[in-house]
């Protein structure tokens, strides 16, 4: 009875402790990651503001193979709609561009239904740099309770900036034409 006891107490000291943890986390996020590709902005814009050219570089189309997808609104640009419906990590959700400053900034309303719903923000910025284009790729949004538990078990931006990574070297190497 006594092992049971402590037990027991050790596992309300666990769970108060990532409480405590949990509670230290912001309530909001931001991952950024850039990557300089050697093409102008207006070489590289088109592969972002069309969602039908996300195939050629974004790391999340393989997730699932057998991924549904769906093209509604505009063909690119503002009002551009792009759904989504796989299993597992790949999950369902949809995503709207809701600001296009051909060639240097793009903003998409992303809405998540499962694994997690969510919603946040995807924006890309195209700036000239040593003769080509810095492109940074980030999200924001809030940061919910649930998010800030998991993150006191690993680290979301490291997560989210491994798959921001491999999609901006596919995205250079597109834009390259290599």
């Amino acid at each position: 009875m006594l092992v049971v006891k402590w037990l027991l107490i050790a596992l309300v000291v666990a769970i108060a402790l990532v409480a405590i943890l949990a509670a230290r986390k912001p309530d909001t996020f931001r991952v950024v990651r850039t990557q300089q590709i050697n093409a102008p902005a207006e070489a590289i814009f088109p592969y972002i503001s069309d969602f039908k050219r996300w195939s050629a570089w974004s790391p999340f189309e393989t997730i699932d193979p057998n991924m549904k997808r769906e093209y509604g609104g505009a063909s690119q640009g503002v009002g551009a709609v792009y759904g989504w419906n796989g299993s597992g990590k790949a999950g369902e959700g949809t995503m709207e561009i809701t600001e296009a400053h051909a060639p240097q900034r793009l903003a998409i309303a992303l809405r998540f239904v499962r694994p997690f719903p969510g919603e946040n923000v995807a924006e890309f910025s195209l700036v000239p740099k040593d003769g080509g284009t810095a492109v940074s790729w980030s999200m924001h949004g809030p940061n919910p309770w649930i998010a800030r538990v998991m993150q006191v078990f690993c680290n979301m931006d490291a997560l989210i900036g491994r798959d921001f990574e491999a999609g901006l070297t596919k995205l250079k190497a597109a834009a390259e034409g290599r």
